[in-house]
């Protein structure tokens, strides 16, 4: 359903999507991923990326519980969504709004864009 991953050595928490979720599942993962932010020893400032192309446009009372429940989760600097799907987007952008944000079709493409330095990046 999902993973995540916390590379120290570029300052990424870096998480996949690989299946549908439920409420339930959404309540799960919005849990686990504060719980292991918290021992991670991540300030706000990180870069995240949230590949979503192994997966389709999530349901959404799913969707929404994952929003709400993340509505005080720390601050990135960057976000790079990775989802090639035209209503995947729309659904990113309806409800990711950070002007940090940007969505790319691959996570090569992504990460470069997260690594590369601030004046490359705007």
């Amino acid at each position: 359903m999902y993973a995540f991953e916390f590379r120290h050595d570029i300052n990424l928490l870096d998480i996949q999507w690989t299946g549908l979720f439920t409420p339930e599942i959404a309540t799960r993962y919005a849990r686990e991923l504060i719980d292991a932010f918290r021992r991670s020893g991540f300030r706000p400032g990180y870069r995240l990326r949230i590949d979503m192309n192994a997966t389709t446009v999530q349901p959404k009372d799913a969707i929404m519980t994952v929003h709400q429940a993340l509505q005080g989760f720390p601050r990135a600097s960057r976000i790079a969504m990775v989802n090639r799907s035209a209503i995947g987007r729309q659904q990113i952008r309806r409800l990711m709004t950070q002007p940090y944000l940007r969505v790319f079709d691959n996570a090569e493409d992504s990460l470069a864009w997260l690594t590369a330095p601030e004046e490359m990046a705007a």
